[in-house]
């Protein structure tokens, strides 16, 4: 039985078609991701589930008595806790509460005490302040109230509230924007756990691929469903495309056959049958549509060239506001091919550090040393705040690159995806998306030797986002990356530091020890008496743990050059394929032949010769140390 069905619903925006003639049915305990592209429609199609729109055509029926649980538009407010807060949200059991104080009839106290035990009341706190927890908020942050807090934060409550319900349906729109990426690998856990069935619209694809049953994609103004995460629907999308377009091709040489036997022989008394079957025949071919693929999204970062190393370096360094160090004891090193990602809970000075190696903070204690010629990017999702809504992308870049002729600008903005027309649209007409891939060319202006990247895909899709871990992968500079995708940082990041306690230090493993440390720790501070256990559990478990935990950590720092190795050849075979289309290019080129250019080809086929020998060298090493990384894994 399904316990929600979508009947052919059409839904318009503004005059525009967002979905038209769509259906879905999800099951009861069934969690499905919804993607599609910026603007597809796939928070309007969450809007008309929760009856906030009203359809164009067609239905959205939820079964029976079923509970839905959404996260609230309007960030929750006021004087009341934040445990307070979340409990308040379950409506059912606040009212009886109240009655059960007012009420003088004891029938009517029976019936309410009996009900209050059939919704498991009386664990309600201690659930609400487990969510809490898991997003971020310790004992003393549950007790202060909701507007000591920032709108993020608040977000985070809201998040919490819609958790803590546990309805039969729940509707998620990109929860993870507002988290960190301890917040986020929680909730990857909770939902995963979570018995309700679920509609998450993500771009998250770990979280896509950790939690969901089904992707549910929005394209062309229809709903298509496919099994697993989004690993398997990239998978499955792929073969379906290669299938679709080989059979689109096999017909349309049937038909162009076709076509030239009618050609041929329509005027022909003794083929004139013939060519009246044929004409019947093409009549009643198959439209096949070939699969519509977007413009692929593309992104590059300018080559800064090579500075001597260190290319930076802190000692003793402390930082803060209003004189109040945030972070101190800061004694660490940055050298070109550095790719680090910055983890911690909000809060604990992740972004007051970039800030800091940006310049736009000053050192309190201690001294920073860099090259002199030293060129920072530093990219913040706050920074959208400061773009000018009625000026276009090309009037941002003329005013930073003021001496650039008009192609550089152009130039700069398309590395990002910024096209002609989305170069002279007003910021305030553009996507999340787009603002962010203009914040991207701003920050990279000046092909800087540093990247400082503080959540840089809060607004970027799932094929924007591959596209930035393709141009990162190729980018010559260092980077630090600030992001909650885990997605993103194990396939960028080669070096783990940590936010925590006031300081930063280098973690030692890689995404999955750090997953481990963060799970055994929430563990013991779950179990404050743990540590009072018996000697017998104390000397059996403990040792084994630390013993495990060393074996992973002492197993990562002896892989780390192999994982370097491979990260380097991948970087190298990317340059050399750029340097093959470049030759082939050239050698395609008619232009070539029309003169005497025998020595200028020869030279050209010589050069192609040998950057293929340099491909398949490159690709064999590159096999070997995969190989041998696997092995060393397995």
């Amino acid at each position: 039985m399904s316990l929600l069905t979508i009947t052919d619903l059409t839904l318009r925006i503004a005059g525009r078609t967002l979905l038209e003639n769509a259906s879905l049915s999800v099951e009861p305990g069934r969690r499905i991701g919804l993607i599609g592209h910026n603007g597809a429609g796939k928070s309007t199609l969450l809007a008309a589930i929760a009856g906030d729109i009203a359809p164009d055509g067609g239905s959205i029926t939820l079964s029976g008595r079923a509970t839905m649980g959404r996260v609230k538009q309007e960030t929750p407010s006021g004087d009341l806790s934040l445990l307070e807060t979340v409990l308040s949200s379950d409506e059912e059991r606040t009212r009886l509460l109240h009655e059960a104080d007012t009420t003088t009839d004891p029938n009517r106290l029976a019936d309410i005490h009996e009900r209050l035990l059939a919704i498991d009341a009386h664990s309600a706190p201690a659930r609400a302040s487990t969510i809490l927890a898991g997003l971020g908020f310790d004992q003393t942050a549950q007790s202060r109230p909701v507007n000591d807090f920032s709108g993020g934060w608040r977000m985070r409550v809201a998040l919490a509230s819609a958790l803590f319900l546990s309805p039969d349906l729940l509707l998620l729109d990109e929860p993870t924007n507002h988290l960190d990426i301890e917040a986020t690998l929680w909730l990857e856990g909770w939902l995963s756990r979570f018995p309700g069935a679920a509609l998450i619209v993500s771009h998250d694809r770990s979280l896509l691929d950790n939690t969901v049953q089904a992707i549910a994609h929005l394209d062309q103004k229809r709903l298509s469903l496919t099994p697993g995460g989004y690993e398997r629907f990239v998978q499955i999308r792929t073969e379906q495309a290669l299938q679709q377009n080989r059979q689109a091709q096999k017909l349309a040489d049937q038909r162009e056959k076709m076509e030239a036997f009618v050609a041929r022989f329509r005027a022909k008394a003794t083929k004139a049958r013939q060519a009246q079957a044929r004409l019947k025949a093409l009549a009643r071919l198959p439209q096949i549509d070939a699969v519509v693929e977007q413009t692929p999204t593309h992104f590059s970062f300018p080559d800064p060239g090579t500075l001597p190393p260190p290319m930076l370096r802190l000692d003793n360094v402390a930082v803060g506001y209003n004189e109040k160090a945030i972070l101190q004891k800061l004694s660490l090193r940055l050298d070109s091919d550095d790719r680090i990602a910055l983890l911690g809970r909000n809060g604990h000075g992740k972004s007051t550090f970039a800030k800091l190696l940006a310049g736009q903070l000053s050192p309190m204690e201690g001294d920073i040393h860099a090259s002199s010629q030293l060129r920072v990017g530093y990219f913040a999702q706050h920074q959208s705040d400061e773009l000018v809504m009625d000026d276009t992308p090309i009037d941002h870049m003329s005013r930073t690159l003021k001496n650039a002729p008009p192609p550089q600008i152009r130039a700069q903005l398309a590395r990002f995806g910024l096209d002609a027309e989305r170069a002279e649209t007003p910021v305030r007409n553009l996507s999340g998306g787009e603002k962010a891939r203009l914040l991207l060319s701003l920050a990279t202006r000046h092909a800087p030797h540093l990247l400082l990247l503080d959540e840089p895909t809060n607004h970027l899709d799932l094929d924007a986002r591959d596209a930035l871990i393709r141009a990162l992968s190729e980018f010559e500079g260092a980077v630090i990356l600030i992001s909650h995708d885990s997605h993103l940082v194990e396939s960028v990041a080669d070096q783990l530091w940590i936010a925590e306690k006031g300081t930063i230090t280098p973690f030692d493993g890689d995404m999955n020890d750090y997953r481990l440390w963060l799970e055994e720790r929430a563990r013991q501070a779950q179990e404050p008496s743990r540590q009072k256990g018996s000697a017998s559990a104390t000397t059996t478990d403990t040792p084994n743990k630390a013993t495990q935990r060393a074996q992973r950590k002492e197993q990562t720092r002896q892989l780390a050059p192999l994982r370097r190795k491979i990260r380097d050849l991948e970087t190298r075979l990317a340059k050399i394929e750029k340097a093959k289309e470049q030759l082939e290019a050239k050698l395609a080129d008619p232009a070539l032949y029309h003169s005497s250019n025998a020595d200028e080809i020869g030279k050209l086929n010589s050069d192609l010769a040998l950057v293929i020998q340099k491909q398949q060298e490159s690709e064999q090493h590159w096999l070997e140390a995969q190989e041998e990384l696997e092995n060393a894994t397995t």
